[in-house]
C-alpha cells in the first residue's frame, strides 16, 4: 500500500479499530485512551494530507475516495474536535462510574460508537460521490441516536427518536434530491453520474430546471442535519441529552460535515445555475436560523439547551457566509467552522462537568461557579467569550471576515439584519452565562445534592414533573409504547464540588489556546484556507 492510500484510509480505517478494541477489551486502564490515538492518528493523516494535496486531488478506491484541499481541511477539523471529545471521555466516565450513573460496559459502547461516528464523518469528507456522501451522512444518523439515547431516561428517549424522525426526513429529501441531480447528469453528454468533480465541470450541461428541484432538495436535506430552518427543531433535544463528549462531537463536527455536503452541492449549483439559486436559499435558512436562536435564547433556562441553540446561531452565520460565497467570505466560514468547533468541544465538555458537580442543567440553579471551582468557571467563562467572537479568538476574524464580505457584495441589508439578531444573541448568552459563573455559590455547588441515579435526568427530578421514578427502556431503536418502570435504591448523596480532572483542564486549556491561536495568525492554515475556498468558489 503507497503512502498516498494509507493517508487517504487512516481517518477511517484508525477510528474502526479503535471501536474494535473497545468491543473486544471492554474499557478498562489500558483501553480507556484508545479513542483519544485514533483521534490522533486522524488529525496526523488530515495534516500530512494538506501538505501533499496543495498541487493535486488524491484519488483512491477507484475513484470513490477523493481528497483536495476542503477535504483535508474537513479532517483536521474532525481530528483536532474528537481529539478533544475522547481525551475528556475517560475522567468524564470516571466520574460518572464512580457516581453510579454509568458502568464500564456503558463506557466500552458508548466508545465502539463514538469511534464508528468519528470513522463515518471522516468517510463523508472523503466520498468522491454524493452518493457515498449521501450514506456515510445517514450512517451518522443511525449511530448517533444511540448515543443520544444513551443515559435511556425519557427525555433522552424522546430526544433519540425526535432525532431519528427529523433528520430521516431530511435525508430522505436529499436522497430524492441525489436521484434527481443523477438523472439530470446522465442525460449529459459527459455522462457524469454522481462524482463530484465531475460533476462540477459537466454542470453547464445539466437541465436547469431539473437542476433546481435538486438542488434545493439537498440543500434542504442536508440542511435538516446542520440544524438550519425549518428541519431544526431536533438539535436542542438531542444535544442537550447527549452525554457530553457526543454534545461536543455533534456541535463541533457533525452539523459541519454535514454543512461540508451543503458546500460541494453549491459549488455544483452555482456551476449550473449561476450564484443567485443557492444564495437565496441559503439567505433564508440563515436569517431563519438566526431568528431562531434570537428568539429562543432570551427566555432559555437550560444551559445545555442554551448552548445547542447557539449552534443554531453558528450554522446560521455559515450559511450566511456560503450564501456571500466570495473567496474571502468562504475562507471566512471554513476558519469559523474550526474555530466554532474548538469553542463548542470546550463549553460543552465544561457543561458536562457543571452538571456532574450540580446535578442540575437548570441555569437559575447554578450560581457562582467561580468561587466553587475558578479552574473550571474560567475555562468556560473564556469560551464563552471565544463563543461570541470576541478577540483574541478566531470566531473574531472569521465573524469580521464574513460581515466585511457580505457588505463588499453588496448585501448591506441582510448583513445589517444579521448583525442585530447576533447582538440580541449574544446579550442573552452574557446574561446567562454571568448568572452561572458570578455571584455567591448556589447550593447545588456548595451542598450534597441527591444523586438521582442511571435512570432519571435532571427534568425527572425538576419539581413537578409527571415522572418521580427511573425508566429501563431497552434500546432507543424501539423503545415500548409505554416504559416499564422498574425500582432502584434510594438516591444517594453526592458530594458538592470535587476537583476538576488534570486530563478535563488540559482538553479545556488546549481548544481554548488553539482557538486563540488562529485568531491571532492563521499560520500553516492561511495557505489551506485560500486552497479549500478556491474549491468551493471554482466554476468551469
Amino acid at each position: 500500500m503507497t503512502m498516498p492510500d494509507i493517508l487517504l484510509f487512516a481517518p477511517v480505517v484508525a477510528p474502526v479499530l479503535a471501536a474494535g478494541g473497545y468491543a473486544v477489551f471492554g474499557w478498562r486502564r489500558a483501553s480507556a485512551w484508545l479513542g483519544a490515538g485514533a483521534a490522533t492518528i486522524v488529525l496526523a493523516a488530515a495534516i500530512t494530507l494538506a501538505t501533499t494535496v496543495s498541487h493535486s486531488p488524491l484519488i483512491g478506491v477507484g475513484g470513490l475516495v477523493r481528497a483536495d484541499a476542503l477535504t483535508a481541511f474537513m479532517l483536521i477539523v474532525i481530528g483536532a474536535i474528537a481529539l478533544l471529545a475522547t481525551a475528556a471521555t475517560p475522567a468524564y466516565f470516571a466520574a460518572e462510574i464512580a457516581a453510579g450513573r454509568a458502568t464500564t460496559r456503558t463506557a466500552a459502547r458508548h466508545s465502539v460508537l463514538v469511534g464508528l461516528f468519528v470513522a463515518a464523518m471522516s468517510g463523508a469528507v472523503l466520498a468522491a460521490n454524493l452518493g457515498v456522501l449521501w450514506v456515510a451522512i445517514e450512517a451518522t444518523t443511525i449511530i448517533t441516536a444511540f448515543l443520544v439515547g444513551q443515559r435511556r431516561t425519557r427525555a433522552a428517549v424522546e430526544a433519540a427518536w425526535k432525532y431519528v424522525v427529523i433528520c430521516s426526513t431530511g435525508i430522505a429529501l436529499a436522497l430524492l434530491g441525489t436521484l434527481i441531480l443523477n438523472y439530470a447528469a446522465t442525460n449529459t453528454p459527459a455522462r457524469a453520474g454522481l462524482n463530484l468533480a465531475e460533476l462540477t465541470a459537466a454542470a453547464h450541461d445539466l437541465d436547469q430546471p431539473v437542476t433546481r428541484i435538486a438542488v434545493a432538495l439537498l440543500i434542504i436535506g442536508f440542511g435538516t442535519k446542520v440544524g438550519l430552518v425549518p428541519l431544526h427543531a431536533w438539535l436542542p433535544d438531542a444535544h442537550s441529552q447527549a452525554p457530553a463528549p457526543v454534545s461536543a462531537l455533534m456541535s463541533g463536527v457533525l452539523l459541519s460535515v454535514a454543512f461540508y455536503a451543503i458546500l460541494r452541492v453549491k459549488t455544483i449549483s452555482d456551476a449550473a445555475l449561476g450564484s443567485g439559486f443557492a444564495r437565496v436559499l441559503l439567505l433564508i435558512m440563515a436569517l431563519g436560523a438566526l431568528t431562531v436562536a434570537a428568539t429562543l435564547l432570551l427566555a432559555q433556562r437550560d444551559y445545555k439547551r442554551m448552548l445547542a441553540y447557539h449552534s443554531i446561531e453558528h450554522m446560521g452565520l455559515l450559511a450566511l457566509g456560503a450564501a456571500i460565497g466570495t473567496p474571502l467570505a468562504l475562507a471566512a466560514v471554513l476558519l469559523h467552522v474550526l474555530g466554532h468547533g474548538l469553542a463548542k468541544a470546550v463549553l460543552f465538555l465544561g457543561a458536562g462537568r457543571i452538571l456532574q458537580l450540580t446535578g442540575t442543567t437548570q441555569v437559575e440553579r447554578v450560581r457562582g461557579l467561580a468561587g466553587a471551582d475558578p479552574v473550571l468557571a474560567g475555562c468556560v467563562g473564556l469560551g464563552v467569550f471565544a463563543l461570541l467572537g470576541f478577540p483574541p479568538f478566531s470566531l473574531f476574524a472569521s465573524e469580521l471576515g464574513m460581515f466585511r464580505a457580505g457588505y463588499a457584495a453588496g448585501l448591506g441589508a441582510v448583513i445589517t439584519l444579521a448583525l442585530v439578531l447576533v447582538l440580541v444573541i449574544t446579550a442573552a448568552l452574557f446574561a446567562h452565562s454571568g448568572h452561572m459563573l458570578l455571584g455567591n455559590p448556589s447550593p447545588a455547588l456548595t451542598e450534597p445534592h441527591p444523586d438521582p441515579g442511571p435512570g432519571f435526568s435532571d427534568a425527572d427530578t425538576a419539581p413537578g414533573s409527571p415522572i418521580r421514578t427511573p425508566t429501563t427502556t431497552a434500546v432507543v431503536a424501539a423503545p415500548a409504547p409505554a416504559a416499564t418502570l422498574a425500582q432502584t435504591a434510594p438516591p444517594t448523596a453526592v458530594p458538592a464540588i470535587t476537583r476538576t480532572a488534570t486530563s478535563t483542564v488540559i482538553v479545556l486549556v488546549a481548544g481554548l489556546f488553539t482557538c486563540a491561536v488562529l485568531g491571532v495568525a492563521a499560520g500553516p492554515l492561511a495557505e489551506l484556507l485560500r486552497l479549500a475556498a478556491d474549491t468551493i468558489a471554482a466554476t468551469p
